[in-house]
C-alpha cells in the first residue's frame, strides 16, 4: 500500500497541470482518513477567488485522469475546495504567498508565554518565520503545530 506522502505527490503531479489550464493553482492536496471513510481534498485557488463552480469545475476535469492512473486503490471520496478566508499555511509557497498578510501561528510550547502569537507576516527562511506584532518575533518553523491566516469574525 502507497504511504499518504506518495498518493499526494502523484496526485499534485497530476492536478497541478490540469488546475493550471482552467486558471487554478494547486494550494494543498490532503488523504487522509475520516472517520470509516478516506478522503482526498484537493483545494484550489486563483487570483479571483473560488466559487462552488470552480470546484466543481476541477472536479470533473480531475476525475477521469484520477481514474486512468488510479494513484488510490482503496474507495476513496474526492472533494475540491477552496483554502477559504482562514488559509492554512504549510509550504514556503504558502509563505511566499502570505507575506504581508496576518496570521497565526499556534505552537506545540509557548514562546514568551503564548501558544499562539497573532501578527503580520514579515519574512520566513528555511528555520524560522518573523511575524511583527509591535515589534518583530522570530518563530521556529519546528516550534509550529499550526499556522494559518488570521480572521477577526
Amino acid at each position: 500500500m502507497k504511504s499518504s506522502k506518495s498518493i499526494v505527490s502523484e496526485v499534485t503531479a497530476l492536478a497541478t497541470p490540469i488546475a493550471e489550464e482552467l486558471g487554478y493553482i494547486i494550494w494543498d492536496v490532503e488523504y487522509e482518513k475520516i472517520g470509516a471513510e478516506y478522503h482526498l481534498t484537493i483545494t484550489i485557488d486563483s487570483e479571483n477567488g473560488i466559487g462552488i463552480e470552480d470546484c466543481e469545475k476541477m472536479s470533473r476535469a480531475i476525475d477521469p485522469v484520477l481514474d486512468e492512473a488510479d494513484p488510490i486503490k482503496d474507495e476513496y471520496h474526492l472533494d475540491i475546495s477552496s483554502p477559504g478566508i482562514e488559509r492554512v499555511i504549510k509550504t514556503d509557497f504558502h509563505l511566499e504567498c502570505c507575506i504581508g498578510e496576518v496570521v497565526i501561528a499556534r505552537l506545540y510550547a509557548p514562546i514568551n508565554g503564548q501558544k499562539a502569537i497573532v501578527g503580520t507576516l514579515v519574512s520566513y527562511d528555511s528555520e524560522k518565520i518573523v511575524v511583527n506584532c509591535d515589534e518583530d518575533i522570530e518563530i521556529p518553523r519546528k516550534a509550529i503545530a499550526k499556522m494559518n491566516i488570521y480572521f477577526e469574525f
